[in-house]
């Protein structure tokens, strides 16, 4: 039986002699420019363009880009950052990582982004930021979180790591708040062949400030002059590079992935009560970075699907606040049952753009044969 792999060990195969290319052409390059040159540049002036925000900056990971905009926010010690209960790790990590305590709230049981109602519920005087994170098909409700952050005067951080292509009310995930950051790791939906992520904003003084954080507090003007202590998050020429010529593909492989999403969603409209439930319809506000269902019997519907030669991922099966690493943030008689419920049930299907339409035919299929 042919096997579906949920991580596909082929997504780059297409462009192996034009890597090759790229590697030779810049490891031979007289300038010996590998980090931070011109091709860097380039993409942020790129990026730029492709989103309408006023500044892009190119850094080593979508961690590091929380953690410089954090720290360019002067967020630390005593400061609070309401975060969602579920979700990556590098979303409290990046809050503990600069001083700031990071402090949970819970999630919808449907969509699992962050309630904004309980946003609010979590923000004290100590609150500096408020960072809701898009997750798996949905973004997070940044016009009800953008009012929020006004009207208790926090900044609002944007994690659009999974999100980057995704338009909510016809703004760019990434550009709703004070800053959003995107993930170019391999699996997202610019996901490129080693780390790499990105500052969004349109705030100049913000990004002039984690431009010079990313390079040991360097202002790029002057070498061995450091301005603040900063970090190593810096861009790679030959990633650079690539994601340039994948850019003008972005598009494409997004409409293909909604494609798949829309097939899958109209085929799993009817399991609801069955125990099946998929992502909500339509195209606002959706990334489709993962397609994820939640499913009573989860551990019964994954061999199921392995049976049939579908592989699949769980998710964040343990809440933020239960893990070992951020148990001693978790405020007592503080709760978060949906974001236990969705650790519980979530299974996420393939969905990446090469899929034929007979193997996500296949897929389908077999979700609605168990």
């Amino acid at each position: 039986m042919t096997t579906l792999p949920f991580f596909p060990p082929d997504l780059f195969d297409h462009d192996r002699d034009l890597l090759l290319e790229t590697v030779r052409r810049i490891g031979t390059d007289p300038a010996q420019r590998f980090i931070l040159g011109e091709r860097t540049a380039a993409f942020e002036a790129a990026l730029r363009e492709h989103t309408g925000a006023a500044d892009v900056i190119a850094c080593g990971s979508g961690t590091g880009a929380l953690m410089l905009v954090l720290r360019a926010m002067d967020i630390g010690p005593g400061d609070e950052v309401v975060v969602p209960a579920l979700g990556c790790a590098p979303l409290a990590a990046s809050v503990v990582n600069v001083g700031a305590t990071p402090v949970f709230a819970d999630v919808h049981p449907w969509t699992m982004v962050v309630e904004p109602y309980e946003v609010e519920t979590a923000i004290t005087e100590q609150t500096a930021a408020i960072m809701p994170a898009h997750m798996f098909s949905v973004m997070a409700d940044m016009p009800t979180l953008s009012a929020l952050a006004e009207r208790h005067g926090v900044r609002l951080v944007e994690d659009s790591a999974v999100a980057q292509g995704g338009v909510l009310g016809g703004l760019p995930a990434g550009r709703w708040g004070d800053a959003g950051v995107y993930s170019f790791v391999q699996v997202k939906t610019f996901g490129t062949i080693g780390e790499g992520g990105a500052v969004v904003t349109d705030d100049a003084a913000l990004g002039q400030l984690v431009r010079m954080l990313r390079n040991h507090g360097q202002d790029g003007r002057t070498r061995f002059v450091h301005h603040a202590i900063g970090y190593n998050s810096r861009f790679d020429e030959i990633i650079a590079d690539y994601q340039l010529h994948r850019l003008s593909g972005l598009a494409e492989r997004l409409e293909r992935r909604a494609r798949i999403a829309e097939y899958y969603t109209e085929r799993f409209a009817d399991l609801a009560d069955r125990g099946i439930q998929a992502p909500p319809p339509g195209r606002d506000g959706r990334c489709y970075y993962v397609y994820c269902l939640l499913a009573e019997r989860r551990e019964d519907l994954r061999r199921h699907l392995a049976h049939r030669g579908v592989g699949t991922h769980v998710y964040y099966p343990t809440p933020l606040p239960a893990q070992p690493a951020f148990a001693q943030y978790a405020r007592s008689r503080r709760f978060w049952p949906h974001a236990e419920l969705a650790g519980a049930r979530m299974l996420a299907l393939p969905i990446y753009p090469h899929l034929t339409d007979a193997q996500v035919e296949h897929i389908a299929d077999s979700v609605c044969a168990f």
